[in-house]
């Protein structure tokens, strides 16, 4: 399913790999500045591809490309890039070296990196600088002094305080401003600078100063905004594992987690991360998986169980056999997926950004006809006018504008991951806003995917449960794996080693197995078994009225018995998972009034499970095609989300509105869907759908708050009542609003406890 993404999204060709040099970006706080500066950068020689990508604070760009010229321009908007140091380089060519030799000799295609090609490798945790703060605060400082000193003071020298104040809080926005004014550039630098100049010019000081200390602190506001919430998800790039101990020769070496190839043997002790997805060969433990999942409960381990890289051992030491290379497990897809996912664009985002395009030069023509006009056409004072118009122009600095969607977005889209919910964009966080219906697989999904012994009718309790289980226990069928979980356990705690060896035992296709024990030949399997037995009529309505009450209930029967007499009658079914109910609950309560079960399964075993899970509608007996057909008849009078397990449910999964995959970390849930529930359960669904309405309210009331202060001030000129106080403190206070809103996103968890995982 694809992703809409803006064009400075990363991009593969042909086949071809991205191989675009990846930086980090420090200091970007604008979006729609992040947007002008990749368009110069992109004017360069090899940069007609060069992607500055605002949500992750990432630049790619080709290696060819002049890094000075870009540099110039970066610092042109007070960001930079943080380059790699000299030795730091060395280092990583000399593990690209040795990477290369690890145990193959030479590097193939398996081996050499995807996606973004070359990346500099970076901390997560960006150093902030702190000057922009201090100079802001020392202007503010100098900017309220002034009002102690103004009758003490010569004018010339209060000017020169004030004069101080605007170079020390807005002289890089001044810069920016007369450099794109000369360019006939204009953006909120340029309506700054001219309001600036304007204000000085009218001998309005005070009044500039104010603007320019408020427009400084409105960047700051922006940038701390948008890095808290690219901090949330550092936050999670955490987790992954820098290094590991490799056992190679007998020895124990510590090696970088990108000279770890499929085959390798690690060892991890207690508190240690596992380094890469794999599977258990020795040793005891439980690992905390929430890194994937969200789940903060530790997960039992024991040899033969797959683990996932990032995942936290907690006590025991394991040795382990990886099965991928760190780029290839689940949680580098999940982090690369997470980061590609702050950089695509929301429909409203574009929106946005095709409005501000021309909104601000529009402002600029409305401030022009509000200083010329009146004094021209009825006689009014120019200075008068020519105060509203620079008034019109801070009003119309569309910072608020352009903030409104993507702090709330990238809070939720981390919060989610946080959670152990991938959201693969904005776009598909917004859609899950507005889902009213959603359809779900029944097995795997709704149920566990395995078979239960739900119901039994025993006819000889001595014998029943124990022939069944020892002729079960040579079966691989995942009926007789339940029927010998179910028997086992009920027949006094049998342990399966314990069990009588069957003599003779025979697969009968298409009717179960049959074996001697203890010299008496016996029955196990469907109800075809009682064709093969000589039953005393009575004895045979019974056992058919039986069979007749289970598979009424949309049981599968299995049944054992004797050559005159049938032992008893297992109904099995696909066992509900716990959280069914409770989720389809709390989804009616929340609003989505349309829930449908697709399933292949017979109509029987579907209306046992719709009634058992509260669904509002149920299919029966549906190929794969067929369900992607219901749900686009189903897509045509709602907004629908389709619910499965990311492999045999891909064409229904398609056909919706939106596609949300569970398994686990699948490889095919991961690639397939628009969001993956990274747990084996349904219990974080909710959540997620609260997390992404959230957001979705946080955007509208951003945009009508920002949109609603201008007009306001905007009608303020008619009656020529808009001074630069209320022009400066609408725009601060719009911006400091949908900076705030926005960050309300990150808070909170949610509220319904997840089922623990299962040993």
């Amino acid at each position: 399913m694809s992703m809409n993404k803006s064009d400075a999204a990363p991009k593969e060709t042909a086949g071809q790999p991205d191989l675009r040099m990846e930086y980090k970006v420090q200091g970007l706080s604008c979006a729609n500045c992040a947007r002008e500066m990749q368009e110069e950068i992109r004017k360069l020689d090899h940069g007609q591809d060069a992607a500055l990508l605002f949500g992750s604070g990432r630049l790619l760009v080709r290696p060819e490309i002049d890094l000075a010229r870009v540099q110039r321009i970066l610092s042109g908007d007070g960001a930079s890039l943080a380059l790699p140091s000299p030795g730091n380089d060395r280092k990583g060519e000399k593990e690209r070296h040795d990477h290369a030799d690890h145990g193959h000799g030479r590097e193939d295609a398996h081996t050499r990196p995807q996606g973004h090609g070359h990346s500099h490798e970076h901390s997560h945790g960006e150093k902030a600088d702190h000057s922009g703060q201090w100079l802001l605060t020392v202007s503010a400082l100098l900017y309220a002094a002034t009002f102690f000193v103004n009758n003490l003071l010569p004018d010339q020298v209060i000017i020169l305080m004030y004069i101080s104040s605007i170079i020390l809080s807005g002289f890089s926005t001044f810069v920016r401003g007369l450099r794109n004014l000369v360019r006939l550039k204009f953006n909120m630098d340029t309506l700054m600078t001219v309001a600036l100049v304007g204000a000085a010019l009218i001998g309005e000081w005070k009044e500039a100063t104010l603007v320019a200390i408020l427009f400084g602190l409105n960047e700051l506001l922006e940038g701390y905004g948008m890095n808290r919430a690219r901090q949330s998800l550092e936050a999670l790039l955490d987790a992954s594992p820098k290094q590991a101990v490799l056992v190679k020769d007998g020895r124990e070496v510590t090696v970088p987690i990108s000279r770890l190839r499929a085959g390798d043997i690690v060892l991890v002790r207690a508190g240690e991360k596992v380094p890469s997805d794999g599977t258990v060969l020795s040793g005891y433990s439980a690992l905390n998986e929430a890194a994937i999942t969200g789940e903060s409960i530790p997960v039992p381990k024991q040899p033969g169980a797959s683990v996932f890289g990032g995942s936290i051992n907690a006590d025991g030491l394991l040795k382990i056999h990886i099965d991928k290379a760190y780029e290839d497990s689940s949680l580098a897809k999940i982090m690369h997926l997470v980061q590609e996912a702050q950089d695509t664009k929301t429909p409203t985002e574009l929106f946005i950004d095709k409005f501000a395009r021309y909104y601000t030069p529009a402002i600029m023509l409305i401030a022009v006809l509000i200083v010329l006009v009146p004094p021209l056409l009825f006689g009014q004072p120019w200075m008068k006018w020519l105060y509203e118009g620079l008034a019109i122009l801070i009003v119309g600095c569309p910072c608020s504008l352009v903030l409104s969607s993507p702090v709330a977005l990238v809070s939720g889209m981390t919060r989610c991951a946080r959670n152990g919910v991938l959201v693969k964009g904005g776009v598909h966080l917004e859609q899950l806003g507005k889902i009213d219906a959603i359809a779900f697989d029944k097995t795997g999904t709704l149920t566990l995917g395995r078979p239960s012994v739900i119901r039994e009718v025993v006819y000889d309790p001595a014998r029943f449960h124990r022939v069944a289980a020892a002729v079960e226990a040579g079966s691989l069928h995942p009926l007789a794996e339940a029927v010998v979980r179910h028997a086992t356990a009920a027949g006094g705690a049998l342990a399966k080693e314990d069990l009588p060896q069957p003599a003779g035992l025979t697969t009968l296709p298409g009717v179960g197995l049959t074996a001697s024990l203890d010299g008496t030949r016996y029955w196990v399997g469907s109800e075809e078994v009682l064709g093969r037995l000589s039953l005393p009529e009575s004895a045979r309505s019974r056992v058919l009225a039986d069979l007749a009450r289970l598979k009424k209930d949309g049981l599968t029967v299995v049944l054992a018995a004797e050559a005159r007499r049938v032992l008893g009658l297992f109904g099995l079914a696909d066992e509900l998972r716990p959280e069914s109910p409770d989720v389809v609950r709390r989804l009616h309560e929340s609003g989505i009034a349309h829930t449908v079960m697709l399933t292949g399964d017979h109509a029987g075993a579907a209306r046992a499970v719709a009634a058992k899970t509260g669904v509002t509608d149920w299919r029966a007996g549906l190929l794969p095609e067929q369900k992607a057909e219901a749900v686009r008849e189903l897509s045509r009078s709602r907004t629908v989300a389709m619910v499965g397990d990311g492999i045999n449910d891909a064409p229904a999964l398609a056909a919706a509105n939106l596609g949300i995959a569970m398994g686990k970390g699948t490889d095919s849930a991961v690639e397939t869907a628009d969001i993956v529930l990274m747990q084996d359960h349904l219990g974080k669904l909710p959540g997620a759908i609260g997390v992404a309405r959230q957001a979705g309210r946080v955007i509208r009331w951003n945009i009508g708050i920002s949109l609603t202060l201008k007009l306001i001030a905007l009608l303020l000129t008619i009656p020529g009542w808009l001074t630069l106080w209320i022009a400066v403190i609408s725009d601060m206070g719009a911006t400091i609003v949908v900076t705030l809103l926005g960050l309300t996103v990150l808070l909170g968890k949610d509220k319904y406890p997840s089922p623990e995982p299962k040993a």
